[in-house]
């Protein structure tokens, strides 16, 4: 398992809470592990999780994720891509 950062700690706790994924524990889950599909290592997430997240993070945050776009897309590889992507559109939009 790779290091997690503040940010990405942060945003596991915001998945687990917007998916009530209360078994998981923030600290201890892997940054680069996939969000979705059926891998060992993975969140095992689904396309109604993905709404769920993207309201959280649009709530919490003020980052619209959108579905057509691809850059979206790739940002949920995992929660390390996740969350380099909000931290990355938080940025941007304070310019």
């Amino acid at each position: 398992m790779s290091t997690q950062t503040a940010a990405e700690r942060e945003m596991a706790a915001l998945l687990i809470e917007a998916l009530h994924l209360e078994d998981r524990d923030a600290a201890t889950v892997d940054p680069s592990a996939p969000l979705f599909g059926d891998s060992e290592s993975g969140w095992g997430l689904d396309s109604i999780d993905a709404l769920e997240i993207a309201l959280a993070i649009q709530q919490k945050y003020g980052v619209e994720l959108k579905a057509e776009n691809e850059a979206t897309k790739r940002a949920f590889a995992s929660l390390r891509t996740l969350s380099e992507y909000v931290a990355a559109q938080r940025g941007s939009a304070a310019h």
